[in-house]
């Protein structure tokens, strides 16, 4: 009687496994449906970008004007069901425009604390590399830590606070480039490029009728709160240890290439690891591959590893091979 009581609750127990999985492919596959309406022939980056998002990290866009990067955080914002905020970065903004300030308000005699545009699910600072140093490194500790300190005063972000930030490649006068410790913080880098000829028909046939060029309200997928506990499952896909081992050697191998000045950070590893994790799951497995580890490595390493960067895919090709493939797949043990 006890064997089939057994049996039983463990067959429970993996039909609600199954029943889980299902659901959040599903989830996954409405907000693939939400992100692809919104920017149009661009599957590569849409599964990216929702890696970066499962995997809780940031994400910067080095890309020219126009392409679609803010349509496309918008999109995010509004698949997630959360709160969005631009900031326009230039020489004169301050911290304080990002983070929030204290006022003292004379009715009560008392400072009162003002939100910034920070305190957002998604954050979208527009041409971040116009901002000074000063004000970029307002963004540090949210960025790592989801949280901001105004005059010694701690105040927590949405636990699923995500910066969007982007830069253009081409125009060098009054910008300042992101520091190495910067750069660190983004999970990684993309460029959307241009649409082939079919889609932008396709874009400008829906702009016809539009007046507010075409930008239609996406819907919401889920909430906040749900997108957190799916985050927490994403944190949970196994990587065995000969997979950790391909990874950990893959860093290595950035920190002894002829090209690159300073290579991966153990941090830097970390957020591969995410990321690998999330494409795994988008790919609906419960564990890690060597094929999702090298399927993110190009977007994960170009945004933080120093030297020259004309040759950035070569570069990432070259660390890939240089380092053997893990020959048998134990990825579901951890």
């Amino acid at each position: 009687m006890s064997i089939k009581k057994t049996v039983i609750v463990q067959k429970s127990s993996m039909e609600h496994a199954h029943d889980e999985s299902c659901q959040h492919q599903g989830t996954i596959d409405a907000l693939r449906g939400a992100l692809n309406q919104a920017l149009i022939g661009k599957d590569e980056i849409i599964e990216m970008v929702l890696a970066c998002l499962l995997a809780r990290g940031h994400l910067l866009f080095d890309d020219l004007p126009g392409l679609g990067k803010t349509t496309l955080a918008k999109a995010v914002a509004h698949a997630v069901g959360g709160q969005f905020a631009r900031v326009q970065c230039t020489p004169d903004l301050l911290p304080t425009d990002i983070t929030g300030f204290n006022m003292f308000d004379q009715k009560t005699r008392e400072f009162e604390f003002h939100r910034g545009p920070v305190f957002s699910d998604i954050l979208l600072a527009d041409e971040i590399n116009r901002a000074t140093p000063r004000t970029q490194s307002a963004l540090f500790e949210a960025m790592a830590e989801r949280q901001v300190t105004i005059d010694g005063q701690s105040y927590r972000l949405s636990k699923t606070f995500l910066v969007i930030a982007t830069q253009n490649p081409v125009e060098s006068h009054g910008a300042f480039p992101l520091p190495e410790a910067q750069l660190d913080r983004f999970a990684m880098k993309l460029r959307i490029g241009y649409p082939n000829r079919d889609n932008e028909i396709d874009m400008l046939g829906a702009n016809i009728g539009s007046a507010d060029g075409g930008e239609a309200e996406n819907p919401t997928v889920i909430s906040p709160n749900q997108l957190n506990e799916l985050q927490e499952h994403v944190a949970k896909v196994a990587l065995a240890e000969n997979v950790r081992g391909y990874l950990v050697d893959l860093g290595r191998a950035t920190r002894e290439h002829r090209a690159i000045t300073l290579g991966l950070s153990p941090r830097g590893l970390i957020t591969w690891q995410r990321i690998a994790q999330a494409r795994a799951h988008l790919c609906g497995r419960d564990f890690v591959t060597p094929d999702d580890i090298q399927g993110v490595a190009g977007p994960v390493l170009e945004v933080r590893l120093s030297g020259e960067f004309d040759a950035a895919p070569q570069i990432v090709e070259e660390i890939l091979a240089a380092v053997p493939v893990p020959v048998h797949e134990t990825a579901r043990r951890r």
